[in-house]
């Protein structure tokens, strides 16, 4: 059983321990699922979060306005991926795909949120393009007013649940300004003319990604997410939120990857003793305790500053999402190489948290990137 100690910080309240506790149980009995078809994996997954009301924590309320508790957030993908990696991101990317609609979107658009809340429709966030990841200041779509209406063209790629979504949260150049200050956001159901899924990407975790392709798209004026030209900044926003959780995700990672290890290496014999007699392997079990307490601090730090009312927390979430997602690759490298040959034996937890945590160092800004938005709010002074 994982660490729930950590539980009795000043960071959470009881409603955050009454959550925990809730959904290890269902935790319990619904994962991990099977993966063999990850499209219809997802799909039942965002049903079942849904069904039991854990996906009303990914978006606000549109009949009760209040802001996403971002420690609930944190908690809930921790715990979803410690048991299964598939399970968090569905639920994560229910949360990202309506971010904007959320924090920004008018009454209408937020009527998605009724859907996305109970399960009943799976959202995307349609940021990156094949010449611009990371600078995403550098993108080639477009959105031309036409009329009462924008027509989008161009391609986005790496996209999270392409292909299976409802509705895409999608940024386009609409040329107010030049680089960030031309950028716009916008509500696009799946099933519009001119829209299409040009390429399924496998990678080497099994999620739905894919790269999309926006012909000509039309769609009305009313489907612009908050104002003309400032999606960069929109977009900013949610990731300021949800680059958090990412760091939780990857907590959740590394907490299974720890309590796999302290079995294997209190079972596990070596030289006619447990294998935890040698110093050198109580050495690793210490140091990967450390980076899970220590990943813990940074990423309920950055929640909790969130929830406390700050209206920005960029550098404390980049530090949560950094430190969490580079450690988590430490500490499932060492639970890999404690296992011996059974790590990378293809169906074991070890080597399936070993391709589970690779992509959180790239996804939502690579840890590089990471480094450098520390770096200039650290000079700022922010």
């Amino acid at each position: 059983m994982a660490d729930k100690s950590f539980l009795s910080w000043p960071f959470f309240e009881d409603k955050h321990r009454e959550l925990s506790d809730n959904l290890e149980s269902w935790c319990g009995k619904n994962l991990p699922v099977d993966h063999s078809n990850v499209d219809e994996a997802c799909k039942k997954l965002v049903a079942d979060l849904g069904e039991a009301g854990f996906l009303t924590y990914s978006a606000i309320d549109p009949d009760k306005p209040a802001p996403l508790d971002v420690r609930s957030l944190c908690l809930i993908r921790e715990t979803l991926a410690r048991h299964d990696g598939l399970a968090d991101f569905a639920f994560a990317m229910q949360g990202l795909g309506t971010g904007a609609i959320s924090f920004f979107g008018t009454p209408e658009q937020q009527e998605w949120l009724h859907k996305t809340r109970a399960g009943k429709a799976l959202s995307a966030f349609a940021l990156s393009e094949p010449k611009s990841g990371s600078d995403v200041a550098n993108m080639d779509m477009t959105a031309t007013l036409d009329g009462d209406h924008y027509v989008l063209n161009g391609e986005k790629t790496w996209i999270s649940n392409g292909g299976i979504a409802d509705l895409y949260c999608v940024f386009a150049r609409t040329g107010e300004a030049p680089g960030a200050k031309g950028i716009s956001a916008f509500v696009v159901p799946a099933d519009l003319d001119g829209f299409s899924i040009k390429e399924r990407l496998e990678v080497i975790a099994p999620h739905p990604l894919a790269t999309l392709k926006f012909d000509n798209v039309r769609i009305p004026k009313s489907a612009l997410i908050g104002k003309a030209g400032e999606g960069f900044k929109l977009s900013m926003s949610v990731l300021d939120v949800f680059r958090s959780t990412v760091g939780g995700a990857a907590l959740g990672f590394a907490r299974r990857a720890l309590e796999e290890t302290v079995k294997r290496v209190q079972d596990r014999s070596l030289f006619g003793a447990p294998l935890f007699d040698l110093q050198m392997v109580q050495g690793h079990v210490a140091e990967m305790a450390l980076d899970v307490d220590a990943a813990a601090l940074l990423v309920y730090r950055a929640a909790w500053t969130k929830d406390m009312g700050a209206a920005r927390v960029t550098r404390e979430a980049a530090m949560a999402k950094l430190y969490a997602t580079d450690k988590a690759q430490e500490v499932i490298d060492k639970a890999v190489q404690l296992h011996g040959g059974d790590g990378v034996r293809k169906g074991s937890i070890v080597e399936g948290l070993y391709r589970e945590i690779r992509a959180l160092r790239i996804y939502e800004g690579a840890s590089d990137v990471q480094k450098v938005v520390i770096a200039r709010q650290t000079l700022s002074g922010g």
